[in-house]
């Protein structure tokens, strides 16, 4: 399964807020033996986003945006999707009426707040989606997210995003697996063993250089399992290997 991620927001861009959530979903991803091909970061530009969903809606077999979904005026993220797929941008019922039992709790829970603070919940947006969406609706956050064809929009707050990641995770699992070792050698010196191992088995390697007080890595990705297990094998017969960081 190849995916794209594509984060959104302005404060991204400014340095102003880490994007975290990229790094979040790719390890993820990974994990669950998929390939992400591409991420992107861009500002909160409705036409930009819809063009992006539109041409990688087609490009990958899932595409993952994150951020502005709160229903606030730089909210645009759900409706420029909505554009970009040339799906209408409606009110769904039922989440409306979860969000209206939703708001009701938060008054009964936070009288001092509301009474302090004039609160100005507009529930027909937050509640509108892409038609024939499927609303994703987690505890963790106000506004739902959405899958649309094969285009998944997260919250860009990251523990609403993990939230909805989680409820949708299996749909990302795909046949590649990875395994990596650790080296005290410097990558210079790692160029001839790393050639040769791509030239004897039908996997994909990668080389990370050691820190001042971390080893270096080589990981080993494909999608045969034993052809990996055999890189693997290969590998430690030719390079000085070292206990992974965790394990010290």
């Amino acid at each position: 399964m190849h995916v794209a991620i594509v984060t959104v927001g302005d404060e991204l861009l400014a340095g102003a807020t880490t994007n975290t959530n990229a790094s979040w979903l790719a390890e993820r991803i990974t994990e669950r033996g998929s390939s992400v091909d591409r991420i992107l970061t861009i500002p909160d530009d409705r036409a930009l986003i819809a063009d992006y969903a539109a041409r990688w809606n087609d490009a990958f077999d899932a595409v993952i945006v994150t951020g502005g979904i709160g229903g606030t005026p730089d909210d645009v993220t759900v409706e420029a999707v909505a554009d970009g797929l040339d799906r209408e941008f409606v009110v769904f019922d039922r989440i409306r009426e979860r969000l209206f039992e939703k708001a009701a709790e938060f008054r009964d829970e936070n009288p001092d707040l509301v009474e302090e603070y004039d609160l100005e919940l507009d529930l027909d947006a937050a509640a509108s989606l892409p038609e024939g969406a499927t609303p994703i609706v987690t505890d963790a956050g106000w506004a739902p997210g959405c899958i649309v064809e094969n285009v998944y929009v997260f919250a860009g707050i990251p523990d609403e995003m993990q939230a909805m990641f989680r409820a949708v995770e299996d749909e990302f699992r795909g046949d590649a697996v990875a395994k990596t070792i650790y080296t005290p050698a410097p990558e210079g010196s790692l160029h001839e063993v790393l050639e040769g191992v791509t030239e004897t088995f039908d996997v994909s390697v990668g080389s990370y250089p050691r820190g001042e007080n971390r080893p270096g890595r080589i990981r080993v990705r494909g999608t045969d399992e034993a052809a990996v297990e055999d890189a693997i094998a290969w590998l430690e017969d030719r390079v000085e290997t070292t206990a992974p960081p965790s394990a010290k």
